[in-house]
C-alpha cells in the first residue's frame, strides 16, 4: 500500500524519531519554516525515544537537564540530574503543548529511503505492522540517534548457557524482575552500571560491579542551587537561557581542561573520588587506562555510587571473565562471584543512519564512504541530515543547532529557487577520522561502518557548543555545496 488513512503520502519534511531530537526538530520547523508540512515517523508506540525505551532501575540523565532540555521550553523540575520518567513526561508535554503530537505516526519502522534527482524527492518506505507504507518527501531528517533499538552489545561469554540464574540486558529490563535479597553482578563500568549499582543496592543481598577496566567517575549535585536562585529572581525563559549557558560553559571548560592538561585532570578526578570512598580503597579500581574525556565521563548525582560503596552495600571487582558457572562467574584471577542475577551492562550497538538502506539515484550508499558536513549533512546525499549530538556535552545542545541549520537550509533552497542541495560529493581532503571522536569500545567496534569526518571545517564535528553557536548564526549556506535549480527537475506541486 502507498499510505494509510492517517499518514500523508507526501510532506515537505520527514523526521525519523520522536525522541528529544525529533520533537525539537519539529518545533524548529514550525517556528522557522511555518509553511512547510512534516511528519514524524516513530517505530515505537510512544514519544520519548531513549527515555521510553530504557526502564531499568534508576535510569536518569547523564547530563544536566538545563542543557539536555529544549532551549524553548524551560526545565522546571528541581532535579538537574533527572529520572527517566520525568524526562519522558517532559518530552510528551512539549509534543502536546506545541501541537507536534498530531504529526507523529507511531508504529512506523523506517526501512529505506531512496532519492531521485529527477523528481527531487525521497521515497521513504516504512513497515507498519504487516503492511508497508510508502511516502515521499523533499527532505529527510534522521533524529533517531546512533544506536540500535533492537538490542545492545552482548559479548560472547564462555559457559553462559550453564548459568542457572537470570541474565538481563538493561535495554530490555523486565518489569517484573524480582531482585530483592538476591546476589547481583553487573558487568560493565559505564553510565548504566554506575546508575544500577546505587539504585538496586538497598534491596539486594549484595551487588558487585564487575569491570574489565575502570571509567572516570565524577560527582555532580542532583539539584543546581544556583539555578534555583536564578529561577526565583528571573522570568522563567530568561532564567532557563542563562542557566543553560552557564552549565554549557562549565562543561566545555572542563572538557578543554581535561584535553589540555590530562595529568592535572586525572589527579583532580581521582582525588575527588578518593575523598568519597572508604579509607584504604584500592584506587586501581577507579583509575582508567586512558586520559580523561578520551571516553565519556560517568556522572553520579550527589556521589550516590561512592556512598553505596562506603556503606558496604556494593563492591567493585576489576577482572576478566574466565567462564560462567551454574552459580555465578569464574574470573581469570581465580575468584568466583556468586550470582542469582547477572546484568550485562556491556554497552550499546552503534549503527549508522538508523540502519536505513539509503539509495541515491539507484546507487546504494555505503555510510563509511561519506563525509560529515557541518556535523549533520553528508557528501553526495541531497536534502538529507542526521542529527548527531555532542559526545562531550548534552546531546540537545548540538541537536538544536542542527535543527536550526536544517531550517536555514530549507529556507535557502526556496529563496534561491533550488530544488535540492548536497555537500560536495568528493567530501573532505586529507586523512579521514571517525565521525565519533571517542575511544570507547562501542565506537571502535563499528568505526569501519560509520561515516567519516575530515580535519578542517566544514567537514568536521567540532565538540564546542559556544563556537558552533557563533558559527551557526553566520554560517555560509553555499560553502562546499552543490545545488540544482527547480527548473531542471520535475518538482511536485
Amino acid at each position: 500500500m502507498s499510505a494509510d488513512s492517517t499518514t500523508p503520502s507526501h510532506v515537505d519534511v520527514i523526521i525519523v524519531g520522536a525522541g528529544l531530537s525529533g520533537i525539537g526538530a519539529a518545533y524548529r520547523l514550525q517556528e522557522q519554516c511555518p509553511g512547510k508540512s512534516y511528519t514524524i515517523l516513530e517505530s515505537r508506540s510512544a514519544v520519548g525515544g531513549t527515555w521510553d525505551l530504557f526502564r531499568y532501575p534508576g535510569i536518569r540523565s547523564d547530563s544536566d537537564m538545563y542543557t539536555l532540555s529544549f532551549p524553548f521550553r524551560p526545565w522546571t523540575n528541581r532535579k538537574a540530574i533527572a529520572d527517566g520518567h520525568d524526562i519522558r513526561t517532559y518530552i510528551e508535554d512539549a509534543a502536546d503543548e506545541f501541537g507536534i503530537a498530531q504529526n507523529i505516526r507511531f508504529g512506523h519502522r523506517v526501512l529505506s529511503a531512496s532519492w531521485s534527482s529527477e523528481a527531487a524527492l525521497w521515497t521513504v518506505t516504512s513497515q507498519v505492522g504487516e503492511q508497508t507504507v510508502v511516502q515521499t518527501a523533499s527532505f529527510v531528517y534522521l533524529c533517531s540517534g546512533y544506536y540500535s533499538y533492537d538490542g545492545g552489545y552482548q559479548p560472547e561469554f564462555p559457559g553462559l548457557s550453564s548459568f542457572e540464574g537470570q541474565v538481563i540486558h538493561p535495554q530490555f529490563w523486565p518489569e517484573d524482575l524480582a531482585y530483592a535479597d538476591k546476589k547481583v553482578v553487573v558487568i560493565g563500568s559505564g553510565a548504566t552500571a554506575v546508575t544500577l549499582i546505587p539504585s538496586m543496592a538497598d534491596d539486594v543481598e549484595h551487588i558487585t560491579m564487575l569491570q574489565r577496566s575502570p571509567t572516570y567517575i565524577t560527582t555532580l549535585p542532583a539539584e543546581d542551587k544556583i539555578a534555583h536562585v536564578m529561577r526565583k529572581v528571573m522570568p522563567a525563559k530568561l532564567a532557563h537561557r542563562a542557566i543553560r549557558r552557564k552549565n554549557a560553559i562549565i562543561t566545555i571548560g572542563f572538557f578543554q581542561f581535561c584535553r589540555r592538561f590530562p595529568k592535572a585532570a586525572t589527579k583532580l578526578l581521582l582525588g575527588r573520588a578518593k575523598r568519597q570512598l572508604p579509607d584504604g580503597t584500592d584506587m586501581s579500581h577507579f583509575t582508567p587506562r586512558y586520559k580523561p574525556w578520551d571516553q565519556r565521563l560517568c556522572i553520579v548525582p550527589d556521589g550516590d555510587l561512592f556512598r553505596t560503596i562506603r556503606h558496604g552495600k556494593a563492591s567493585i571487582v576489576t577482572d576478566t571473565i574466565r567462564s560462567f558457572t551454574p552459580t555465578g562467574v569464574d574470573l581469570d584471577s581465580g575468584e568466583h562471584l556468586d550470582a542469582d542475577i547477572v546484568v550485562t551492562a556491556t554497552g550499546l550497538q552503534v549503527v549508522a543512519f538508523g540502519q536505513l538502506e539509503l539509495e541515491v539515484d539507484g546507487v546504494k550508499v555505503d555510510p563509511h564512504n561519506v563525509y560529515v558536513y557541518k556535523g549533520l549533512m553528508f557528501s553526495g546525499l541531497p536534502n538529507f541530515a542526521w542529527c548527531v549530538g555532542y559526545t562531550n556535552a548534552s546531546w540537545t545542545l548540538r541537536a538544536d543547532l542542527s535543527s536550526q541549520y536544517v531550517c536555514q537550509f530549507i529556507n535557502h533552497l526556496d529563496a534561491k529557487g533550488y530544488a535540492f542541495g548536497m555537500p560536495d560529493p568528493k567530501g573532505a581532503s586529507g586523512q579521514p577520522r571517525p565521525i565519533l571522536d571517542l575511544t570507547s569500545g562501542y565506537v571502535l567496534r563499528v568505526a569501519g561502518q560509520l561515516p567519516q569526518q575530515g580535519t578542517e571545517s566544514p567537514w568536521t564535528i567540532r565538540q564546542n557548543w559556544l563556537l558552533d553557536s557563533y558559527d551557526m548564526r553566520r554560517t555560509d549556506l553555499d560553502q562546499d555545496m552543490v545545488f540544482t535549480e527547480k527548473s531542471k527537475v520535475s518538482v511536485p506541486a
